[in-house]
C-alpha cells in the first residue's frame, strides 16, 4: 500500500503512535474510492442498539441483515464500517479483509435515562475480528463523564499499544445541557477539543448550529468576531478547535433526511475543510440502489466533482 502525500502528512500529526496504529489509521484513509484524499465517508451501523431494530431497519428490511452492512460499506467504496460486536462477529470471515472495520465498544439504548454507555466489546475482541479501530462514546455534559473519560482512557491505552486506531463519538448529552444545546456551536467545538485531548485519532461530532449556549463562551465569540455565519464556516471553527486542523473529524448524518439535505451537509463539511461523514440511517434506510446513488454522489463532492 503506497500512501500518498496527503496520508503521510496526517499521519506525522501523530506524534506519540506507534507503527501499529498508524498502519491501521492509514488503512482507513487508504480504502475504498476517497482513498488518499485524507477525506473519509464512513458506515455506522450502532442505531439496532440505541434505538430498536425496528425504527433503526423496518424502514428497508433487507437491512436486518449483517451482511447487508458490510456490502453496502464495500460496493459504496467507503473507507470503513463501524459497528458492534455482534454484527461484526455475524460477517467477520466472510468479508474478512475486504473492508477496514471499527468495532463500536460500547453503546446505551432508548429507554436508558441516565446518559451512561455500556461497554460490552473489547480490544481483544477488535483483534481477534481483525479490526483496524476502536469506537468508543462519551456524552460531555453527563453526570456520567468522568467515569467515561477513565474508561476510555484505559482502553484507548490498551488499543494503541496493541496497534489500533481509536475513533470517538463525542456526543453533549445530560446534565444541564437542553436538546438545542446538544448541537450548540461552542457545544460542538468543545466537544471535538475534548476529545482530542483524551488522544482520539478520529472524532466524530454532529453538524454544529449557529446558537451559541454558554454565556461565557457567547462573550468570547462575539468579541472575537468568530465567523459561526454559515455551516462551512461552523465546520471551519470545529477543525480549528482539534489542534488547529491536526486531528481528523467526521461529522454524523443523524437522523433520515431529504437527499438533498444530505448533500448540503457534505459540501459544507467539504468547504469547511472537515475530513467528512460518517452517515448511516440516512443510506441504509433507504433502498440499496438508492443509498449506493446517494453515497456515489457524496464521495463525489468530497472529490470536489459535484
Amino acid at each position: 500500500m503506497k500512501l500518498t502525500r496527503t496520508v503521510k502528512n496526517i499521519l506525522s500529526w501523530y506524534e506519540g503512535d506507534n507503527p501499529g496504529s498508524k498502519a491501521n489509521l492509514a488503512r482507513i484513509l487508504m480504502n475504498g474510492k476517497l482513498a488518499g484524499t485524507g477525506k473519509m465517508v464512513i458506515l455506522p451501523v450502532d442505531q439496532g442498539f440505541e434505538h430498536g431494530p425496528a425504527r433503526s431497519f423496518a424502514p428497508n428490511p433487507a437491512a436486518y441483515d449483517p451482511h447487508y452492512h458490510f456490502q453496502l460499506a464495500i460496493d459504496a467504496g467507503l473507507n470503513a464500517f463501524a459497528t458492534p460486536l455482534g454484527m461484526i462477529e455475524a460477517g467477520a470471515d466472510t468479508f474478512a479483509g475486504q473492508i477496514p472495520l471499527i468495532l463500536k465498544v460500547n453503546s446505551s439504548n432508548s429507554w436508558a435515562q441516565d446518559r451512561d454507555q455500556a461497554i460490552y466489546g473489547t480490544v481483544d475482541d477488535a483483534l481477534r475480528l481483525g479490526c483496524s479501530a476502536i469506537g468508543f462514546t462519551m456524552y460531555p455534559g453527563s453526570d456520567h463523564f468522568n467515569e467515561m473519560i477513565e474508561e476510555i482512557r484505559e482502553m484507548s491505552a490498551e488499543a494503541k499499544a496493541a496497534g489500533l486506531a481509536v475513533v470517538v463519538w463525542s456526543y453533549p448529552r445530560g446534565g444541564k445541557l437542553t436538546a438545542v444545546e446538544e448541537t450548540a456551536m461552542d457545544v460542538c467545538a468543545y466537544a471535538a477539543h475534548l476529545a482530542a485531548l483524551i488522544g482520539a485519532h478520529i472524532i466524530k461530532v454532529k453538524l454544529p448550529s449557529d446558537h451559541l449556549a454558554q454565556p461565557d463562551a457567547k462573550k468570547v465569540y462575539e468579541a472575537e468576531k468568530i465567523d459561526i455565519s454559515t455551516q462551512a464556516a461552523r465546520v471551519s471553527h470545529v477543525m480549528q478547535s482539534v489542534f488547529n486542523n491536526r486531528r481528523l473529524v467526521v461529522f454524523s448524518g443523524g437522523a433520515k433526511k431529504g437527499a438533498n439535505s444530505v448533500y448540503d451537509d457534505a459540501v459544507a463539511i467539504r468547504d469547511g475543510g472537515g475530513n467528512g461523514s460518517i452517515i448511516g440511517r440516512n443510506t441504509f434506510q433507504r433502498p440499496r440502489e438508492e443509498a449506493l446513488e446517494m453515497l456515489g454522489k457524496i464521495v463525489d463532492i468530497y472529490k470536489g466533482k459535484a
